[in-house]
């Protein structure tokens, strides 16, 4: 995923999106030769002059493009639900040797940019709590808008933790020293987020980067994030084979769900293999009960969710899914 950061930096702002021109013959039928050939020519420079978005609002960046007048884009980094990712030099970080920075541009429409601004928000709380850089949560710079999207720009790191899983533990993982160094890193990220009262409610290997010596962790993509407290139950937070059973349940969570994702992601380093490799959120249940056993009564009468995988007598009812229909089977 993408890279992303966060150096002691100021409160971050976001500036207000450019407006458009609009001339005001814009709107005036063609009454020459002269009017038409103009006519046409000026539509089609707006036309190419505005067509930076993709049909569902990703940016059309280019390799060489200069954003904000400071940061040139040099690689991609990867493509989200939210958003693109690029790699760039900082070009004002020094001429010599330019900074690189990992830039996150959301997708334009409102929804996504409410979403970011809510990030921009959250990394700015967890920099303010580490000025020394020391609690693994990825460093972030700075935010602003180009061309209608709001951008959100972090340090550099190498790779995530699946592309270093599969380069150095393909099917067999990771050295137990490797992964008990990682582990720690981890710990102290998650309890820097408990401190700051954040919910990360996206951990997997994708969204944990290592610098280029490969001995430093940083947890990244904070666009899932949210404060702690009373959040709206939903049974598709997380990525399926981190999702906490109290996800799947229907019940209240909190840092739990983080520290389940993140023994879920060691068990994947040390093995090399997902612990939970569920087809589904029934299929995901089935698998936690064949490992821990049955969940509490208890537990399952306060779930908003249990009548979707259990009797009325509690008893857990598998489904499948038709391979051909699609459809749900008992």
């Amino acid at each position: 995923m993408a890279g992303g950061g966060e150096r002691s930096p100021s409160p971050p702002s976001v500036a207000s999106p450019a407006k458009r021109r609009r001339s005001p013959d814009d709107d005036q039928p063609d009454t020459s030769q002269k009017r038409r050939k103009d006519d046409g020519l000026h539509i089609e420079r707006n036309v190419l002059h505005d067509n930076w978005d993709d049909a569902v609002g990703y940016y059309n960046y280019r390799f060489g493009e200069l954003l904000h007048g400071r940061y040139e884009i040099t690689a991609a980094l990867g493509n989200g639900v939210f958003s693109k990712v690029v790699r760039a030099r900082d070009l004002k970080a020094g001429k010599d040797d330019p900074e690189k920075a990992a830039i996150k541009i959301v997708r334009n429409n409102d929804t996504m940019y409410k979403a970011g601004k809510q990030e921009v928000s959250i990394l700015g709380k967890l920099a303010s709590a580490d000025r020394g850089d020391k609690r693994h949560c990825v460093q972030f710079i700075s935010s602003f808008r180009y061309r209608n999207h709001l951008c959100l720009v972090f340090e550099s790191l190498s790779m995530n933790l699946r592309e270093l899983l599969k380069k150095f533990g393909r099917n067999i993982g990771l050295k137990l020293t490797a992964v008990r160094a990682y582990s720690k890193q981890l710990f102290i990220a998650l309890k820097h987020l408990k401190n700051c009262k954040i919910l990360h409610c996206d951990i997997k290997l994708d969204n944990i980067l290592v610098n280029e010596a490969k001995n430093v962790l940083k947890l990244c993509d904070f666009g899932n994030a949210m404060l702690a407290g009373m959040n709206e139950v939903t049974p598709y937070l997380v990525s399926r084979f981190y999702r906490a059973p109290e996800i799947i349940l229907g019940l209240r969570y909190d840092h739990p769900l983080d520290m389940w994702s993140v023994g879920c992601c060691l068990y994947e380093l040390y093995t090399g293999e997902i612990l939970f490799p569920g087809k589904s959120n029934n299929d995901m249940l089935r698998r936690h009960m064949e490992l821990k056993g049955p969940f509490p009564k208890k537990m399952l009468r306060k779930g908003a969710f249990t009548m979707q995988h259990f009797d009325r007598y509690l008893n857990f009812h598998a489904t499948e899914e038709d391979p051909v229909t699609k459809k749900k089977r008992g």
